[in-house]
């Protein structure tokens, strides 16, 4: 599949400048801005959460629970939250997940400060974190299209939204094992906590013109009614499940990490900072690479390859003693799992109605986190039994396999989603869209 070449204002742009391009909206530089120093505390708090729970428990068990605990409301409630995107001012929405988060963070690192914190607790704080990101992350993602004056800067805004996440994520496991070091973990939940102030301010400084909000029939017709759409549109159909099986499978290596950092690689909380902040380096090259883009052309074989490059990097990893050969292969893993999600992130808000947008990115967040909480307590069984380096191997395969069968369904996928190309005016109708695959 492909979506057609956005306009280039002048040939005499400088290409550095189409890099930036979606920056020259007001409304999206603000989020930018404050969404950066947010997900730099995200991240923060993410690492210094994992090497807590295995400080405290000595288990890989507790580490896929907790990971199962912040996500799997991602996985029940996030299609509601499409339906509320569609429904209702999403910036308004944004400022109370966002709000509510702030209010996790800053119990989270109470509890840890005074020494009183315990398992069940954290996992009761996981779930609520969840639950406030299975609303805030679709619509964050329908929000972007508000931002911009312009749609055809909207492949751009999203891969510098990735472009965002893993610059975050390179930071922030860095300096997050600087300050379990220095002042444990509880200092790096306060300092997230302090960050979403940056966020709130960016969105209540917005000047938006929300989109139309569809029809108010029920919220059970609302959300069929997107399932629907999704369901039986091949093209959506089919980006949606690469995604959520390599989400499944893959991408749980992350709850895992804390075992290679201590187990395998004999280190602390730095060996752990530098192998997340890996794969953020190679994600943000990945995002890097998607914004540059000119156009969005083969972005279908680009994800099947991505997906494909994914596994096989992680089963690499898997077996590898040797931190700094390790090192390099997450920042494989990052960059082939940024391509992929950046590419159907851009794939599917360019072919969507745009009253159907919040839904169907409500089912891309299923499918990226939702699945997520499945593929961490798998993981974790299997690492349990098995080994955590077995346990990424048989995911690495199994995305694999999945890239593969999708890149067999390519030309399929094409066909079916050239009319909606036409449609929208991507592509001329005499165009074979099979041709820019």
């Amino acid at each position: 599949m492909s979506t057609a070449e956005p306009p280039i204002p002048s040939s005499n742009i400088p290409r550095w400048r189409t890099l930036v391009r979606a920056l020259s909206h007001r409304n999206y530089k603000l989020f930018f801005l404050g969404q950066g120093t947010s997900l730099i505390g995200t991240w923060v708090q993410r690492t210094a959460l994992a090497w807590l729970v295995y400080r405290l428990t000595d288990s890989e068990w507790l580490l896929g629970v907790v990971g199962f605990a912040s996500s799997i409301f991602t996985f029940l409630a996030a299609p509601l939250a499409g339906v509320l995107a569609d429904r209702t001012n999403r910036r308004t929405l944004l400022i109370v997940t966002q709000a509510l988060a702030m209010v996790q963070a800053f119990a989270l690192g109470a509890l840890t400060l005074t020494g009183t914190i315990q398992v069940w607790q954290i996992i009761a704080l996981a779930c609520a974190l969840g639950l406030i990101n299975a609303f805030d992350i679709p619509i964050r993602q329908s929000f972007v299209v508000e931002m911009l004056e312009k749609k055809e800067d909207l492949p751009n805004a999203i891969a510098l939204n990735s472009f965002l996440v893993n610059s975050a994520k390179l930071v922030g496991p860095m300096l997050a094992g600087w300050i379990i070091y220095a002042v444990g973990e509880g200092l790096s939940f306060l300092i997230n906590g302090a960050t979403f102030v940056a966020v709130i301010a960016a969105l209540l400084a917005m000047r938006v013109r929300p989109s139309p909000a569809v029809p108010r029939k029920s919220l059970l017709h609302n959300l069929h009614e997107g399932l629907a759409y999704s369901m039986r549109f091949a093209p959506i159909r089919a980006i949606l499940l690469l995604l959520a099986v390599t989400s499944l499978l893959g991408t749980p290596y992350t709850v895992l990490m804390p075992v290679f950092a201590r187990d395998i690689f004999s280190g602390g909380p730095h060996t752990l900072g530098f192998l997340t902040a890996a794969t953020g380096l190679g994600a943000l090259g990945g995002g890097v690479l998607l914004a540059w883009r000119r156009s969005a052309r083969g972005l279908g074989k680009t994800m099947a390859a991505a997906a494909v490059l994914f596994g096989l990097a992680l089963a690499v990893f898997a077996m590898s003693r040797n931190l700094y050969v390790s090192l390099a292969l997450l920042a494989v893993v990052g960059f082939s799992f940024m391509i992929q999600m950046v590419a159907s992130n851009t794939l599917l808000q360019t072919i969507v109605d745009d009253d159907k947008r919040g839904r169907v990115m409500s089912l891309y967040t299923v499918c990226f986190m939702g699945m997520m909480p499945f593929g961490s307590l798998l993981s974790g069984w299997l690492a349990h039994w098995l080994g955590a380096p077995w346990a990424v191997v048989i995911g690495g395969t199994g995305c694999v396999l999945c890239g593969i069968a999708f890149a067999t369904r390519l030309p399929m996928l094409g066909r079916a989603a050239h009319p909606i190309y036409v449609q929208k005016g991507l592509v001329a109708a005499e165009h074979s869209l099979e041709q820019r695959l």
